[in-house]
């Protein structure tokens, strides 16, 4: 195999109150990335959208991944690659994940499948800390993997995959911009007791209702006590879009990774359609272009479209 294409699915990461260990696929949007083999060792970056991503692999998400498994092989090869972006940088929807994800996926297929998923994992996680100064794996390990899954421990790695209830997911992308890194920046160095015993419950009651497939557990415990009540200031319309997505059926959600976007959980469509309705009414009162989709989970991670 010299040449492979891959779709490379959006994520939402932190699921409300797992902040940094609990993260989930999407059916859509999804990245496309085409990955071929050559005989240099070296990477080169051909951006097929209009983000203006840098080129240079050292600069690019996806070129670190690469020049990381480079490194590793020790081998005189080097990777092609050409990436088409449908996840926005900046949307919160995991856009560098699956970047780097999809780097790493693809050139395991080309190499034979030499890697376990754990460490493609790894490699994954040297994009991320390009992007957001930080090797979380909260997007990255779902996008792999699909799914929801509970990162226990980075160091060592341990991935947990949780059971995936048939959710729908709305999501609303207000166009503007959040950084990763901005948004960690304004965190709270210190969380009192309180917050972080009630923060605990409901990470324990999320996973717990993911692995029983109880929606009305799973409803409950989508409250952070913690990371949102700070992050939700940078993103106007949320406190509306969350209460009234609620009242009209949600089981409940809240910001996607960093931000902007907003995500909500429904257990049937015509709920997670009512729910879009009321985002796109939201953001169109307060003058912000926005991108909604209706999807769900997706129990696929990176996957091969095509080979050569």
């Amino acid at each position: 195999m010299k040449e492979v294409v891959v779709k490379c699915p959006a994520t939402v990461a932190n699921l409300v109150c797992g902040f940094d260990i609990l993260g989930m696929a999407l059916k859509e949007p999804y990245d496309i990335m085409k990955l071929k083999l050559i005989n240099e060792p070296k990477v080169i970056i051909t951006n097929k959208d209009d983000y203006n991503l840098p080129t240079e692999a050292e600069k690019n998400v996806a070129g670190v991944v690469l020049l990381s498994i480079m490194e590793k092989l020790g081998d005189n090869i080097g990777f092609e690659v050409e990436i088409e972006k449908h996840i926005k940088p900046g949307s919160g929807l995991g856009s560098s994940a699956a970047s780097a994800a999809g780097a790493a996926v693809a050139a395991n297929y080309l190499l034979e499948n030499r890697f376990t998923k754990d460490e493609l994992v790894q490699f994954a996680m040297n994009g991320e800390k390009l992007a957001s100064g930080v090797k979380h794996a909260d997007n990255i390990t779902p996008c792999i993997t699909g799914g929801v899954t509970l990162i226990r421990s980075i160091h060592p790695l341990d991935i947990v995959p949780l059971n995936s209830p048939s959710l729908f997911v709305t999501v609303v992308h207000p166009q503007i911009e959040v950084k990763t890194s901005d948004a960690r920046q304004i965190l709270r160095k210190e969380v009192l007791l309180k917050d972080a015993i009630k923060q605990w419950g409901n990470i324990a009651g999320l996973v717990a209702g993911f692995e029983k497939g109880d929606t009305d557990l799973i409803g409950r415990s989508l409250e952070d006590v913690i990371i949102e009540p700070v992050r939700s200031i940078l993103i106007p319309g949320f406190d509306e879009i969350k209460t009234r997505s609620k009242e009209a059926g949600a089981l409940g959600g809240g910001i996607s990774g960093s931000g902007p976007s907003i995500f909500m959980l429904s257990t049937d469509e015509a709920t997670a359609k009512s729910v879009e309705l009321i985002m796109q009414e939201v953001f169109q009162r307060l003058g912000i272009d926005y991108k909604t989709y209706v999807t769900s989970i997706a129990q696929e991670g990176v996957s091969e479209i095509s080979t050569k």
